[in-house]
């Protein structure tokens, strides 16, 4: 990683209390390189919870209502300078306008909002605040992710074809929400999660990688969204056809319902020239097949690589990096942008997240229509 100014950020968090996931996985992320110091939070909206998960973490100051906590620390000296939002969807829009308000800036996991009017209408807040925003798209911070990107870019495959990208999971086969497992409550729930499931949970994911690679966005899709599990009231799997504005066209399955799979994310890009082929649960990998030659396996940590994955690559090859690490070259390279005044053209921002959304809705569209193509927009 570049060396940047050594002063600590001073970090508050709005969820992420005792028995958070994605939480922890930010702090693990904000600590990893130094760059932040977590000084404030909002951890949960129950007093006694808030104040245990706080005391856990050593936090100088704890609140339980993030819009108190946006205006007292605004007016502290020591104030935080950026926050992490890592609440269910249906909190993003209304936490991070509260902070970007103030002049915090913002740090938030995806989806971006919960439905697309909340996020043009926090897009309309932070065109007129100075603070920043970052969207949390870790997968596109992985080392090889970010080779494969530059290969695109450099013109190494081709004119990009075909573009085919998955995400399958099997945790939700089972309607394991019904049991009052609290991951899969709150994104089983409309008010919660907003208006897709999986789609928004994890197709997201596969969609902002598929563009983030191959350098370009989907201008319509045709969808086909299903709701397997008991009840459910939002889709756990999705099976999409895209139309690219580079000419390619893909298609994206994401799945919660899959047995025998983890967290397997893969992407596959052709072009007419060669292809490549990134799994996840593999990181450190990448395939790359130039048309009638053998196969190569590109491997993290070597100095064949381009700068773009050097700079995100910590540690000597052959030793294994992945979901923590790519969290944290997301936090070290938004705290360099904010210390250097500078800005880093790989990093996820609120205009990424409203593409994102814009994709998400056009897809619960064109599922909910049998099937129509339905532009994306801008």
């Amino acid at each position: 990683m570049s060396e940047i100014t050594k002063r600590r950020l001073r970090l508050g968090m709005v969820g992420g209390g005792e028995g958070a996931f994605i939480g922890e996985v930010h702090r693990f992320a904000a600590r990893l390189d130094d760059h932040y110091e977590l000084v404030a939070g909002a951890l949960s909206s129950q007093h006694d919870k808030a104040e245990r998960s706080a005391k856990a973490l050593g936090m100088a100051r704890s609140y339980v209502d993030f819009e108190a906590m946006a205006q007292q620390e605004s007016e502290r000296e020591d104030g935080i300078e950026v926050v992490s939002i890592v609440t269910p969807n249906h909190l993003h829009a209304p936490v991070a306008m509260a902070f970007l308000k103030k002049g915090i800036h913002v740090i938030c996991d995806k989806p971006l909002t919960a439905t697309l009017a909340e996020a043009k209408t926090l897009s309309q807040v932070a065109e007129e605040s100075q603070a920043q925003f970052l969207l949390t798209h870790n997968y596109s911070a992985y080392p090889m992710v970010r080779e494969a990107r530059a290969m695109v870019k450099e013109g190494k495959l081709g004119n990009i074809r075909s573009i085919q990208v998955e995400y399958a999971q099997d945790w939700l086969t089972h309607s394991l929400e019904q049991t009052g497992n609290k991951q899969a409550v709150w994104r089983s729930d409309p008010a919660q999660a907003g208006l897709a499931g999986c789609v928004g949970d994890i197709g997201s994911h596969a969609y902002q990688l598929a563009c983030f690679v191959a350098n370009t966005q989907a201008k319509e899709v045709l969808a086909d969204l299903s709701s397997w599990g008991e009840g459910r009231q939002l889709d756990d799997e999705a099976n999409i056809l895209l139309r690219f504005e580079n000419g390619a066209k893909g298609h994206l399955w994401a799945s919660q319902v899959a047995p025998g799979n983890e967290n397997a994310l893969t992407l596959r890009i052709y072009g007419d020239q060669a292809g490549i082929e990134w799994h996840q649960e593999t990181p450190n990998e990448l395939m790359y097949s130039v048309l009638g030659e053998p196969s190569q396996r590109l491997r993290r940590g070597n100095g064949y690589l381009s700068d773009a994955a050097a700079s995100v690559s910590r540690i000597p090859s052959g030793h294994p990096e992945g979901y923590l690490e790519a969290f944290a070259n997301l936090y070290c390279e938004f705290a360099e942008q904010l210390l250097t005044a500078t800005t880093n053209p790989h990093l996820p921002t609120l205009a990424t997240g409203l593409h994102g959304m814009r994709f998400i809705a056009a897809s619960v569209y064109s599922s909910q229509n049998n099937g129509l193509w339905v532009p994306i927009g801008h």
